[in-house]
């Protein structure tokens, strides 16, 4: 595996996986300091430093991004793994990742390589655009989802992996904090088809603080909006922290921006809480708190709410807003009975079940390929 650090900067950036950073500019008065507009952030850097990502380096006044295409995975999962529950449903996605994060979740799943700037440093398997692409051909996957980490940190990777997959006729989508810039979002705009945003502990700002090392989340909203006006895809997940993050109101707030911003019919996900890395001490979130903030969702007048690392609970599957018949059934990533209608309709009363692309109908283990 490759390690970039340890090298002068002058060898450095004669890596492959070394490549001249999107979205930044010369900071005016401070020579040689640069600001990074990737993420909302927009961190200023010192010559020589790292932005708070990680994989981000000011050399010789110009940002470098250190991991492109440097990757840490690359597997074959069910879409509904990211979760995307109404997109392309049962179809199958070459995910992949590198090291790095612009956030310090306390609770982080993916702590080894979200992390691993702090951990143990910037590491991976050097991988071309054209080789994922040629992978996830090669293995029949219907598109390719940048995920693990968080993508916005690898962008210059993505957006060439993503260019040269559409013209393959694959679909890109991408598993997100939503820290990215809208400037950000409007050029990748027409190469990303979908996009899972996590909120976590239903936006709190006290929390994004104390647990995640964010200032605010407020610009989360604004990358949403961005979103939305590019024509992605969009569905939101939550992280319902038990005691810390599972505040009511916060979910009330939540709900009701995504009915009144990105519409009633934007499936919404809480998703339950596991202890890990640096936040040991408190147990699983409690299928009673993730049932009664799912009925408040439901409430504010979201139609499509899920509860998700909860195998086998009712709230996995879809239910036709109008009549309530069971559309689509699942048992965790996997579609277990498909019901609608060629068109997308319930059966039962006729009602458009918002749905994009067709459904693929694939059962397919996920698996890690050999690379």
């Amino acid at each position: 595996m490759a390690r970039p650090e340890g090298s002068g900067d002058d060898e450095l950036v004669k890596k492959p996986y070394v490549r001249l950073a999107k979205f930044w500019e010369p900071v005016p008065g401070k020579p040689g300091y640069v600001r990074c507009n990737l993420c909302h952030r927009r961190c200023i850097i010192a010559p020589g430093r790292y932005g708070v990502c990680g994989v981000r380096k000011n050399i010789g006044g110009k940002l470098y991004v250190l991991v492109y295409g440097l990757l840490t995975a690359m597997n074959i999962d069910p879409i509904e793994k990211k979760p995307l529950m109404h997109f392309y449903p049962g179809s199958s996605v070459l995910s992949i990742s590198t090291v790095g994060c612009n956030f310090f979740c306390l609770f982080c799943q993916n702590w080894e390589i979200s992390q691993s700037r702090l951990e143990k440093g910037l590491y991976g398997t050097y991988k071309t655009p054209e080789e994922v692409v040629r992978a996830a051909l090669e293995y029949g996957a219907d598109g390719i989802t940048y995920t693990y980490n968080e993508p916005t940190i690898f962008y210059e990777f993505m957006y060439d992996t993503a260019r040269l997959a559409k013209k393959h006729g694959l679909f890109n989508t991408m598993v997100t904090n939503g820290y990215m810039t809208p400037e950000a979002v409007k050029e990748l705009g027409p190469y990303m088809d979908a996009a899972t945003v996590d909120f976590k502990g239903g936006g709190n700002k006290e929390f994004y603080r104390r647990y995640m090392g964010v200032p605010d989340p407020e610009p989360i909203f604004d990358t949403l909006l961005a979103m939305k006006k590019e024509g992605w895809w969009i569905e939101v997940t939550n992280l319902v922290v038990p005691k810390v993050g599972d505040k009511e109101d916060d979910i009330r707030r939540l709900a009701r921006w995504i009915v009144e911003n990105l519409g009633d019919e934007t499936p919404f996900h809480l998703l339950r809480f596991h202890p890990d890395y640096k936040l040991r001490n408190l147990p699983p979130t409690p299928v009673s708190t993730l049932e009664k903030l799912a009925k408040i969702a439901r409430e504010e007048g979201l139609k499509y709410v899920y509860i998700g690392n909860v195998w086998g609970h009712p709230l996995e599957n879809t239910y036709c807003p109008r009549c309530g018949y069971p559309v689509i059934e699942r048992q965790g990533f996997f579609i277990t009975a498909w019901r609608l209608t060629k068109d997308m309709r319930c059966p039962r009363c006729g009602y458009k079940i918002n749905i994009r692309g067709e459904y693929r109908g694939k059962y397919r283990r996920w698996h890690i390929i050999p690379w």
